[in-house]
């Protein structure tokens, strides 16, 4: 295997050190439907979803982080269907998954969304 060891990476136009590239960047993350069949949008080191429930998910990743020490972020957008706030959590990190809630802020129930978003930062295994 060959080691690549610079402290700098550019296109001609911009430069980033490559620490913020190694510390700094999502090392997973997802934009999925939420809604009937769930379906992944597009993502970076996740393998799969799981719809466990009505506003449920586990979101698993390729590659596995180092620990379930990692930083990770959930957004979605209103409820479809009643267009109520919903609130997103991470109830649980695994090295290989993330549990994923959203709920409708008014009642506290679980409900689907169509656009959910999960990034983790974090190093990987």
């Amino acid at each position: 295997m060959s080691t690549l060891n610079v402290a700098n990476i550019t296109d001609g136009t911009d430069t980033v050190e490559t620490g913020y590239v190694v510390n700094g960047s999502a090392k997973a993350w997802v934009n999925f439907n939420g809604t009937g069949t769930i379906a992944i949008r597009d993502s970076l080191n996740v393998s799969s979803l799981t719809d466990n429930d009505v506003g449920y998910y586990t979101v698993s990743s390729t590659n596995s982080f180092n620990n379930s020490n990692y930083s990770t972020s959930v957004t979605s957008n209103r409820a479809v269907s009643t267009n109520f706030p919903v609130t997103q959590h991470a109830i649980e990190l695994g090295t290989g998954y993330v549990l994923v809630l959203t709920v409708r802020y008014d009642n506290g129930g679980f409900v689907d969304s169509n656009l959910v978003f999960v990034q983790n930062f974090g190093d990987l295994a």
